[in-house]
């Protein structure tokens, strides 16, 4: 078997089911099932403040929602292989948005800590597979030189729901109220259900819950050598200190430009983007140059490998200056821009997982590699919202945590540098397959 096989079918057996309309038409379909996923998200960060002045919450308390949800998320993410292994793609993907939208409802009919508490953690907990389930379906429709700018594109919903998504919900919020908001997002993931339920179809790339059987006689790697790979390790260390920053940028950021900055409920919820329309510019431009690269023979060690890192770099010591500067507007620029260059290392590094494995071994492979990046998320908010209260002032507070999670981002794109070497490591878990 050649090194290839290890993630693709061969020429042939891929153009019999290959459309490259098709496939980015899925891609669109995935990608608007991960904008719902994102404002979701979102949300909660954009009524924290609403929330807190009804339910009388403090920041330690808004934190502690918001590291409960990632807590569940984590779990919820080791069930992405199972889910993979007992129904389909396609039955999987529309029983976690139709959960979603339960879980928005309970806070909308009884709204108490409690039931916020318990809401976020369901949520977290049924959207925790979705980031690996929804990865393997868009690369079963990609080959693996062409698959960073797919990746791209779904990490870039994060983005989309917060450039257009969030500001209407602010608007939506300021003039309706935060259950509005709730209501809204609970309808979004079953008209999205409604789509996809008539049209999904795996494609060449990946294999299904139907069709695994036929792979039956191919080696798969074992796990403890996947999980040990160096790629695995060093790739898994860069996105749980990026996906930290995440975090407390979804649960805190629209909190921080207007307690901490002094802009407006609305102000804060439209710059609310301004990070995520720095990140998509980068995103899609590193990631679509890097697919055109490794078409022509570039390594993946240096686009998939050293290039997020140093991205992942740059955000870390962006971050890690935010106490000493003085003026907003350059708060807001330093935080957007450090962002968005960090934000590549997500559809990069998982791309250089899928390099690694073999198809019916990637759903597994990446739903255990996102929860551990979910780690991340598990303490951030808690110990930023901790913080701030504990700081002279909300604007001190919030500042000293972007510092203190820009030094992890340092540390974690150091470990990606040295480590994440997808060619290598394919080679040696196709001698451990054999």
């Amino acid at each position: 078997m050649s090194a290839t096989n290890l993630t693709a079918p061969s020429g042939a057996e891929a153009q019999a089911g290959e459309s490259r309309a098709k496939a980015w038409g899925f891609t669109s379909l995935l990608v608007s099932l991960y904008v719902v996923n994102w404002a979701d998200k979102a949300v909660f960060g954009l009524a924290a403040q609403p929330l807190a002045k009804e339910l009388g919450l403090s920041a330690s308390q808004i934190g502690l929602v918001g590291s409960a949800f990632f807590l569940a998320f984590t779990v919820g993410g080791f069930f992405a292989g199972p889910l993979n292994r007992w129904m389909t793609l396609k039955s999987a993907l529309v029983l976690l948005a139709i959960g979603w939208s339960v879980a928005m409802l309970p806070l909308v009919l009884s709204a108490t800590f409690t039931v916020l508490l318990l809401s976020r953690m369901l949520l977290g907990f049924l959207e925790g597979p979705s980031s690996a389930l929804v990865h393997t379906s868009v690369f079963s429709w990609h080959p693996r030189e062409k698959r960073g700018l797919p990746a791209a594109c779904i990490t870039a919903s994060a983005s989309i729901a917060k450039i257009a998504i969030a500001p209407a919900l602010a608007i939506l919020m300021a003039t309706q109220g935060w259950r509005a908001a709730f209501l809204v997002l609970a309808v979004a993931g079953v008209v999205w259900a409604a789509f996809w339920l008539p049209t999904w179809r795996v494609g060449p790339y990946g294999t299904d819950k139907a069709s695994a059987a036929a792979d039956e006689d191919e080696p798969v790697s074992p796990w403890r050598a996947v999980l040990t790979t160096p790629t695995f390790v060093g790739g898994a260390l860069a996105v749980m200190s990026m996906y930290a920053l995440v975090t407390v940028v979804l649960t805190f950021l629209p909190s921080y430009f207007e307690l901490g900055l002094g802009y407006s409920q609305v102000q804060a919820g439209t710059m609310f983007a301004f990070p995520s329309i720095a990140s998509l510019v980068v995103m899609l431009l590193l990631s679509g140059i890097g697919d055109r690269l490794l078409a022509r023979g570039a390594t993946s060690r240096m686009l998939r490998g050293i290039v997020p890192a140093i991205g992942l770099l740059v955000c870390g010591l962006s971050m890690t200056v935010v106490p000493y500067l003085g003026a907003p507007v350059v708060a807001v620029v330093v935080v957007s821009v450090g962002y968005a260059f960090g934000a590549s290392v997500f559809p990069l590094f998982n791309s250089a997982i899928s390099e690694i494995v073999r198809p019916r071994q990637m759903a597994n492979t990446l739903g255990i590699f996102l929860a551990l990046m979910a780690i991340g998320g598990l303490v951030a908010p808690y110990v930023t919202g901790v913080i701030v209260d504990a700081a002279a002032s909300p604007a001190d507070g919030f500042a000293r945590a972007f510092q203190i999670f820009g030094a992890f981002a340092i540390v974690g794109a150091i470990a990606a540098m040295l480590m994440v070497n997808p060619e290598r490591d394919k080679a040696r878990l196709l001698e451990e397959a054999r």
